[in-house]
């Protein structure tokens, strides 16, 4: 008798992706980036969501961020992920700030966010860090579905909670790793 080992069922990308919505990949940016993410950008700005950056900006800070790419190669949506290491050595462990998420009006509702969210998620962790946090001025809902919970600026890292224009009342949100 031949027995074989089971393997775990397995869905084709073109599965994960709802009907009508072209697939998606979500990768790291790179400086030759910045052109896009900064049109990407630009409306979100605009609205009073995003804090205006220009390309330059963008190109310094390629690192920080993860794009969702269509099949084209057109750019649909990003994230920024700084890490803060601790602030004194008996301190707080690293913290990370997402920043700058957003996704194309057409992208939206289609998984994107979600995507690009959980990639940043994983990059959290292999840097080591052990709190995210960022800040909203819309409802947040897609945070709040992944364990991010209303919390203080003066538990995030310091130069970040200051760098916050409280203008904007943004909400701040946070989630451990």
């Amino acid at each position: 008798m031949i027995t074989a080992t089971p393997r775990p069922a397995t869905l084709s990308p073109r599965a994960l992706h709802p009907p009508g919505f072209p697939m998606f990949s979500v990768r790291p940016a790179r400086p030759g980036d910045a052109a896009a993410l900064a049109a990407l950008s630009r409306p979100f700005a605009r609205s009073g969501a995003l804090r205006e950056r220009s390309p330059a900006q963008y190109a310094s800070q390629a690192q920080d961020f993860l794009v969702a790419e269509a099949p084209d190669g057109t750019v649909e949506g990003c994230l920024g992920l700084s890490v803060h290491p601790a602030e004194t050595p008996a301190g707080r462990p690293a913290a990370g700030v997402l920043y700058n998420f957003c996704v194309a009006g057409h992208r939206q509702g289609c998984g994107m966010g979600a995507q690009l969210l959980h990639a940043a998620l994983a990059r959290a962790r292999d840097r080591s860090v052990r709190t995210l946090f960022t800040a909203t001025t819309g409802s947040g809902r897609l945070f709040l579905r992944h364990d991010f919970a209303p919390t203080s600026p003066s538990r995030a890292p310091a130069a970040w909670a200051r760098s916050l224009d409280p203008r904007r009342n943004a909400t701040v949100l946070a989630r451990a790793l």
